[in-house]
């Protein structure tokens, strides 16, 4: 995952970073694996009220002496009492997370920074809409356990098949569309149920995390089609189609420069 241009928590929490004992690693998915932490520093670390809390895990060494190593930010999926579960999503060799999960064992010494976050659903909203890919799943997951009885959810989670598909445990009102890649995209998977008639009525709390075009081309329906104003949305490019993190990183400040401008060019209709 990566941070969200609308979320007050900001980034993690600037300082010296911290350590954890891999306690445990499990293989949810064929593309999905969960690296359980655990240490004393964990008990003193505020995880953060927040559902789509992260840290940003340190994985590998300065490119040059006096450089920065390398780090990825990815979602604490569940906190329990000293230790904190992080799902990684796997292709391959590809980046640097998915191969960090695939090799690491329990006892492997791991260093963070954070733990940040910005986004956790108000139990108040008429209803949640909540869309995102397998890289927001994590975060996706955390809502729907954190949402009481009685809340309405719409969430919509696009995965590579079937064999990805999670279990999601949650009180609330909560309906999951899987959506598997390549039978049609995520946007055209929300847009359809709201043509059809199967979004709830009034404004929701949405949450729209994930590839960077799917993410603005859903935002900009949300604010135009179910008016949802900016302080009722938390909406991120994790990553971008075709870039190295990298490249996307880069490129990032574009994209939010470019949200904005879907925002200006709303306020002028």
């Amino acid at each position: 995952m990566a941070e969200s241009t609308e979320r007050p928590g900001g980034p993690p929490r600037k300082g010296v970073p911290h350590t954890a004992t891999v306690a445990a690693v499990r293989r949810l998915t064929p593309h999905t694996v969960r690296v359980t932490l655990r240490g004393d520093e964990l008990a003193t670390l505020d995880p953060t009220p927040y559902t789509d809390r992260y840290v940003k895990l340190v994985l590998g060494e300065p490119a040059e002496p006096g450089g920065r190593p390398p780090v990825r930010a990815y979602t604490v999926r569940a906190v329990r009492d000293g230790e904190w579960d992080v799902d990684v999503v796997v292709h391959g060799d590809e980046g640097l997370g998915g191969p960090w999960a695939s090799r690491v064992r329990p006892g492997d010494q791991v260093t963070f920074l954070g733990p940040g976050g910005g986004y956790a659903p108000d139990p108040e909203a008429p209803w949640h809409l909540l869309a995102g890919d397998g890289s927001a799943l994590p975060a996706i997951a955390a809502a729907l356990a954190a949402l009481p009885a009685g809340a309405v959810v719409r969430a919509f989670v696009e995965v590579a098949g079937a064999e990805d598909e999670q279990a999601i445990a949650t009180a609330a009102d909560a309906r999951v569309t899987w959506v598997h890649r390549g039978s049609r995209t995520l946007e055209d998977a929300v847009m359809e149920a709201h043509a059809a008639g199967d979004l709830p009525d009034g404004v929701p709390h949405a949450f729209l995390h994930g590839e960077a075009e799917c993410v603005r081309v859903l935002r900009r329906w949300a604010r135009a089609e179910l008016g949802v104003p900016r302080e009722r949305l938390s909406a991120s490019g994790y990553w971008r189609r075709g870039r190295s993190d990298e490249t996307w990183r880069a490129e990032k400040r574009e994209w939010v420069a470019a949200v904005e401008q879907d925002d200006a060019a709303l306020a002028a209709v």
